[in-house]
C-alpha cells in the first residue's frame, strides 16, 4: 500500500512539472508573438507578409515540441492508472509480505513494486501491518436458579455431587430448597505476542465459586495463571491428562463426576502441535487418604503426606475432520511417613498411582457431536472431576503390620451427546459414573460409585446471551452398608457473555 501510494506521488510530481513546462512554454509563444491591431480586412501591408511567414516557422517549432509534451503526459498518465488499478486489486504476494507473521517487521520484496519515496507519506504501510499483540479481557454475568427435591451438602447447595449426597438418612435434612447463586461468574483476559521463538500466549481466569475453607461462599478464586511460549508452558492450567472437549454442553457448575477434570501447577512440554499434537508434563502432586475404621486411632496420628516428585503425565491427540481421539495416561508416587515413635508400629509407605484415559469427540454431521471418555487406573482420583480419595486402609495378617496403606483402583466414564436444534435452539443428554473398588479397611459407609445424568434445553435470544432449563440428577451407593441416596433438580440459567480484543 505505502509504495502504490509512494509511486502515485512520483507520478502526480512530474505531471505538474510538464503542466508547468507547458502554461511557460505558453506564455512564451504568446511573447513571441505579438497581438496584431485591429484593422479593416482589406488593409494589407507587404512587410507583414514576410513577417507572417517567419513567425509560422517559429510556431511550428514550437507546437511539435508541445506534441512530444503531450505524449509523455498520456504515458505518465497510462503508469498512473496502471499503479490505480494495483491498488484496487493488489497481488496475493503483495498481501502475504504485508501481513506474514514470521516476524514483527514484515516488509515487501524489492521486486514486487517501486521503491517508495523516502518523503511519501507511510500511514497506509503502519497500517497494514499485522498488531504484534493482541489483548482479550472477557468473561460472562450468569445466574443460576432452582429447585432441589432431595438433599445434600450444604457447602454443594448449587452443584450435583454424588460424593456430596447423603451417607446415612437426612444427614442434611430436611428434603426440598431453592437455591439461588451467581458463584459462575467469570472474569479473564488473555494475551498472545508473535515473537521469534513462537507465540507467547498468557492466561488468567478467575470466577466466583467458593472450594476449599472457601466452600460454599461466593468468593473469587483463580482457574488460570499460565504462560506458554513456542513449545513450552508453565503456571496454573488444565492438567496434561484431561480432555476439556470431553465436557458437555452442560450448565450445572460441576459437570459429569467420571470425567478427568483438573486444573494444576505445572510445566508442560509440546513437541507436537497441530492436527497431530503430544504433550508431556510434571504436575505438582497431591492426593487424600481414608483411614477408615482405624481413624480413630491413635498410632495413626503421626502419618503425615510425604511427596517428594512431581506427577507425570500426558497425552497424544488425533485430530480429524469427524472429530478427534486423544490417549491420556498418568505416573504418580504417593508417599507418607510415620511421624510417631512412641508405639512399636511403623505406617510409614509408599503407593505407585498410575492411569490411563480415553476420549473422543464424533461429529455425526453438523448437528451433532458425541462426547466420550473412559479412565481406568489406581491412586489418581486427586485428578476426576468427583472421586473421594486416593489411597485407603488395608487389613493385613501381619502383627507388627497389621495394616498399610494402598492405591484405591477405580474406573470412570463419560457419554454424552450435543444436538443443534436450530439456529436459536440445542440441547445436551448423557450419563456418567464413577466406580470405587474399595479396600478392605474402609468404612461400610465408604463411598463406592457415584452416577450423574442430565439433559437440557437451551435457548440462544442473542448470540452473546443464552438461556437454559435442565433436569439434574445423581446417586451416591454406600461400600458394604447398602445405603444408597439421589438427589433430584430442576435449574434455570442465564448466562450474559462479554468480550473485548485490543490490538497493540
Amino acid at each position: 500500500m505505502r509504495l502504490i501510494h509512494g509511486g502515485k506521488t512520483i507520478l502526480l510530481g512530474r505531471l505538474l512539472i510538464v503542466i508547468s513546462f507547458l502554461s511557460i512554454v505558453a506564455v512564451g509563444v504568446g511573447a513571441q508573438t505579438p497581438a496584431s491591431p485591429q484593422r479593416p480586412s482589406d488593409e494589407k501591408k507587404p512587410e507583414a507578409k514576410v513577417e507572417q511567414s517567419d513567425e509560422t516557422t517559429d510556431e511550428k517549432e514550437i507546437r511539435e515540441k508541445l506534441k512530444r509534451l503531450e505524449q509523455t503526459v498520456n504515458e505518465l498518465k497510462g503508469q498512473l492508472d496502471s499503479l490505480q488499478a494495483a491498488k484496487d486489486n493488489p497481488k496475493p504476494a503483495i498481501t502475504d509480505a504485508v501481513y506474514s507473521t514470521s516476524t514483527t517487521n514484515a516488509s515487501l520484496p524489492a521486486q514486487s513494486a517501486p521503491k517508495p519515496d523516502p518523503g511519501a507519506n507511510d500511514t497506509a504501510g503502519k497500517a497494514a501491518k499485522a498488531p504484534d499483540t493482541t489483548f482479550e479481557v472477557y468473561g460472562f454475568a450468569m445466574l443460576d436458579a432452582g429447585y432441589q427435591f432431595r438433599q445434600n451438602h450444604p457447602n454443594w447447595f448449587d452443584t450435583v455431587r454424588p460424593t456430596q449426597l447423603p451417607s446415612f438418612r437426612d444427614q442434611f435434612a430436611p428434603d426440598g430448597k431453592t437455591y439461588w447463586g451467581v458463584r459462575q461468574s467469570r472474569l479473564g483476559v488473555k494475551s498472545s505476542t508473535a515473537t521469534k521463538y513462537g507465540d507467547l500466549k498468557t492466561i488468567f481466569e478467575f470466577e466466583l465459586f467458593g472450594t476449599g475453607v472457601d466452600a460454599g461462599q461466593t468468593t473469587f478464586r483463580l482457574r488460570h495463571a499460565y504462560g506458554e511460549l513456542g513449545q513450552f508452558g508453565a503456571g496454573q492450567y488444565w492438567t496434561a491428562f484431561s480432555d476439556v472437549d470431553a465436557f458437555p454442553n452442560t450448565f450445572e457448575y460441576w459437570g459429569p463426576n467420571g470425567l478427568v477434570w483438573f486444573r494444576n501447577v505445572q510445566f508442560r512440554w509440546m513437541p507436537l502441535k497441530g492436527k497431530n499434537s503430544v504433550t508431556i508434563a510434571v504436575e505438582r502432586p497431591g492426593a487424600s487418604a481414608d483411614q477408615g475404621v482405624y481413624a480413630d486411632r491413635i498410632e495413626l496420628d503421626g502419618v503425615r503426606p510425604k511427596l517428594n516428585f512431581p506427577d507425570l503425565t500426558g497425552n497424544a491427540r488425533f485430530e480429524r475432520g469427524w472429530g478427534h481421539v486423544q490417549v491420556s495416561g498418568i505416573l504418580r508416587s504417593i508417599g507418607w511417613e510415620d511421624i510417631n515413635t512412641e508405639d512399636q508400629f511403623d505406617f510409614s509407605g509408599h503407593a505407585l498411582g498410575m492411569g490411563v484415559s480415553l476420549s473422543s469427540n464424533l461429529k455425526l454431521g453438523t448437528n451433532d457431536v458425541i462426547r466420550l471418555q473412559g479412565t481406568y487406573g489406581k491412586g489418581i482420583q486427586n485428578y476426576m472431576n468427583d472421586a473421594p480419595v486416593d489411597v485407603g486402609i488395608k487389613i493385613t495378617d501381619n502383627p507388627n503390620e497389621p495394616i498399610e496403606g494402598v492405591a484405591i483402583p477405580m474406573f470412570a466414564m463419560s457419554a454424552f451427546i450435543d444436538h443443534k436444534w436450530n439456529k436459536k435452539f440445542a440441547s445436551a443428554f448423557g450419563y456418567s459414573m464413577l466406580n470405587m473398588e474399595n479396600t478392605s479397611g474402609q468404612a461400610a459407609d465408604a463411598f463406592r460409585r457415584g452416577q450423574y445424568g442430565i439433559g437440557n434445553l437451551v435457548w440462544y435470544p442473542h448470540e452473546k446471551v443464552t438461556v437454559v432449563g435442565e433436569l439434574q440428577w445423581g446417586r451416591r451407593d454406600n461400600f458394604r452398608d447398602g445405603f444408597s441416596s439421589e438427589d433430584v433438580r430442576i435449574q434455570f440459567g442465564f448466562k450474559y457473555n462479554f468480550s473485548k480484543v485490543f490490538e497493540l
